[in-house]
């Protein structure tokens, strides 16, 4: 197992993190998984076996039944792992039960210590932007967290480029908690996090925690043109997330996974893994199974390296289009364009 570095701090996280909103299988997660306490210690024990270190949940996994499952397989075991949680949104039906206000992240973050039988969290992430919480109370509350010792490191998920970019700017005007990551949604699939996203890793030195790598499954390689979904599959059903706004595209992608798959002898969820790895800024890459055969298989990936001509083909099958002002950008730019920019540009300027 490769280890990095989480952004420009000094934690050191395998490549491959474990997953578990499969657990529990409460509520609206339930079409997701609903992994029990064996199966969840069966999971933890094959991804310690395999060098993972940094396991992630959320408040609102399954009511809480995801931390509370793995508070009980971790009992014993805390000093194996690196706990990563999140906070924001509804855990109640009250106006104060979701959002980034200091009453909801403090309260959250003593109610997630106590389902995870701890007594800190390894890395505390924002789990989705409050636009009605100013971001010096969020952070103000993040900053006692971490000064009574509850809380190591902070991060964010599923901010937009400008709201990151506040975000950390706000916190070096006040003295407040940098963030040392970010958790995005970044597959073959859909490519969007390029724009604003990773460039903006790059740019300020964030590590990134890549959620849903294989798009909710859909580049398992079980999702074929002119093939029936897989029976009990939730995806390109009732199911839409992530959403899909060109299927051509996306089942031309996995013909291309499968064909690689199969010249290496493994399958297309290890090549859509594999392919992220390589990517700019990307840290690890978080990976959950609803069983412990599908979970073998991701973990696979870890070991697996593509060539040149393999990137290039998944590159080119699954490329964005460059919008404004990237493609003025790309045309008139060139001549000033930093390592953040080419993230983005570089394959446009030959």
């Amino acid at each position: 197992m490769e280890y990095r570095s989480l952004g420009r701090c000094g934690l050191q996280v395998s490549v491959l993190t474990m997953g578990t909103m499969t657990f529990g299988g409460k509520g609206d997660f339930a079409k997701v998984g609903s992994t029990d306490v064996d199966e969840a210690r069966r999971q933890i024990g094959m991804c310690l076996d395999a060098g993972i270190n940094l396991v992630d949940t959320a408040d609102v996994y399954s009511e809480g039944a995801s931390e509370e499952i793995l508070g009980e397989v971790l009992s014993g075991r805390r000093d194996d792992v690196l706990l990563a949680t999140k906070v924001r949104f509804p855990v109640g039906p009250g106006p104060n039960d979701a959002g980034l206000s200091r009453h909801h992240v403090v309260r959250g973050c003593e109610a997630s210590l106590r389902r995870l039988r701890t007594d800190h969290i390894d890395l505390y992430q924002l789990h989705e932007w409050d636009g009605l919480t100013p971001l010096e109370e969020t952070l103000e509350a993040l900053d006692l967290l971490v000064r009574a010792g509850k809380v190591r490191y902070v991060g964010v998920s599923n901010f937009a480029g400008w709201q990151l970019m506040k975000a950390l700017g706000t916190a070096e005007r006040t003295g407040l908690p940098q963030f040392v990551s970010e958790q995005i949604y970044y597959s073959l699939q859909a490519r969007d996090a390029e724009y604003e996203l990773v460039p903006a890793a790059v740019d300020q030195g964030l590590g990134v925690l890549v959620w849903s790598p294989l798009a909710g499954g859909l580049l398992s390689g079980k999702y074929r043109r002119d093939r029936q979904a897989p029976e009990g599959s939730r995806q390109l059903t009732d199911w839409d997330e992530p959403p899909v706004y060109d299927r051509d595209k996306l089942y031309d992608t996995v013909e291309v996974l499968v064909s690689i798959g199969e010249s290496r002898g493994g399958s297309a969820a290890q090549v859509a893994l594999a392919w992220l790895l390589g990517r700019p800024a990307v840290t690890s890459v978080i990976v959950g199974a609803r069983t412990s055969a599908q979970l073998a298989d991701n973990l696979a990936a870890a070991d697996l390296r593509l060539d040149d001509d393999e990137r290039r083909r998944l590159d080119e099958v699954s490329a964005p289009p460059l919008l404004y002002p990237y493609w003025h950008q790309a045309k008139t730019a060139r001549d000033r364009l930093s390592p953040a920019d080419l993230t983005l540009l570089g394959p446009h300027l030959a």
